[in-house]
C-alpha cells in the first residue's frame, strides 16, 4: 500500500530544563494528525491514549533529552498503510510508530543564523481542495525537486507561492512565514493549502496577548517587494517545530 501514499506524520519536541522534561503542546499535534488521517481516509487515533503513551515513552527515554540552549528531543509519530493489495482503495491495516532523536539547531551552528530563502515560481506545493492543509508524506515528496534546485544555488529553503496565480505567498518548506510590515505582524491566512503550524498558532496567540497587531491575510510577492523597497518591511522570520523561530536574511525572487 506504499503505492497509494497513505502516510501521515507529525513533529513535536520535548525540552529539558533543570532536569525536568516538558512536551510542547502535544495535544495540538494529535488533533492535527487526526485531521491529516481523516483527509487520507485513514482511521483516527484516540488522542488521550496516544498522549499517555508518548509521555510514558519520553519518560523511559528521558536520558536522551539534551539540556541546553537550542537542544531538544525531536519526536516523530507517523502512520502508514500496511495491507498487501494492489487494488486502489484505502488500506484495512495500518502501523503507528514513534521515532525519537536528540536534536540541535535545525539549520546547524551554535548561533542563530539568518536563512536564505528561494521563492519558487515554477513548481507548486499544494492547491485548495488538495492536501496542503494536512501533514502527509506526499506533500514533502512533491517539494524535494524544488528544494534540491534551491540548495544547488546556495539557499536553505523554498518559499512556495499559491498554486493558482503563483503570486501569493503561502509557506516555506519546513516553516510558516511571518513579516513585520508597517509595525504589524503579518502572515498568510490559512486557506486550505497551508499547513496550520502549531508554532505559528503559538506566535499569533502570544503576539496578540503582548499587544501586537496581527494580520492573517493574503500577501502577494509584489507587496513584499514594494514594502522592502519603501522600508515598510522590517523583519521576516519563519516558524516551525523543527526550526522553532528562524530569521530570514535573504529572499531570492
Amino acid at each position: 500500500m506504499l503505492h497509494y501514499g497513505q502516510a501521515v506524520f507529525e513533529g513535536l519536541k520535548a525540552y529539558k530544563h533543570e532536569g525536568e522534561v516538558d512536551l510542547f503542546r502535544p495535544s495540538e499535534n494529535f488533533k492535527r494528525i487526526n485531521h491529516s488521517l481523516a483527509r487520507l481516509d485513514m482511521p483516527e487515533i484516540d488522542e488521550a491514549l496516544l498522549l499517555e503513551g508518548l509521555k510514558q515513552l519520553v519518560d523511559v527515554e528521558r536520558d536522551w533529552v539534551p539540556e541546553g540552549e537550542g537542544q531538544s528531543l525531536y519526536i516523530r509519530p507517523f502512520v502508514f498503510a500496511t495491507e498487501g493489495i494492489l487494488g486502489v482503495r484505502p488500506s484495512y491495516s495500518y502501523k503507528l510508530l514513534i521515532l525519537l532523536s536528540p536534536s540541535g539547531s535545525y539549520y546547524g551552528g551554535a548561533s542563530l543564523q539568518p536563512t536564505k530563502i528561494y521563492v519558487e515560481d515554477e513548481y507548486v506545493r499544494a492547491v485548495r481542495g488538495g492536501v496542503g492543509h494536512a501533514k502527509v508524506a506526499g506533500n514533502y515528496a512533491a517539494s524535494l525537486l524544488a528544494q534540491t534546485n534551491a540548495a544547488d544555488q546556495g539557499y536553505d529553503q523554498v518559499l512556495w507561492l499559491d498554486g493558482v496565480e503563483q503570486k501569493y505567498v503561502e509557506e516555506v518548506g519546513s516553516m510558516n512565514i511571518f513579516f513585520v510590515e508597517n509595525g504589524k505582524l503579518v502572515t498568510p491566512e490559512l486557506n486550505g493549502s497551508i499547513l496550520p503550524g502549531i508554532t505559528r498558532k503559538t506566535i499569533i496567540e502570544l503576539a496578540k496577548k503582548l499587544g501586537y497587531e496581527v494580520e492573517e491575510r493574503r500577501v502577494s510577492i509584489d507587496e513584499l517587494i514594494e514594502a522592502h523597497n519603501s522600508g515598510a518591511l522590517t523583519e521576516v522570520f519563519g516558524t516551525g517545530t523543527a526550526a522553532v523561530i528562524s530569521p530570514v536574511g535573504k529572499l531570492k525572487v
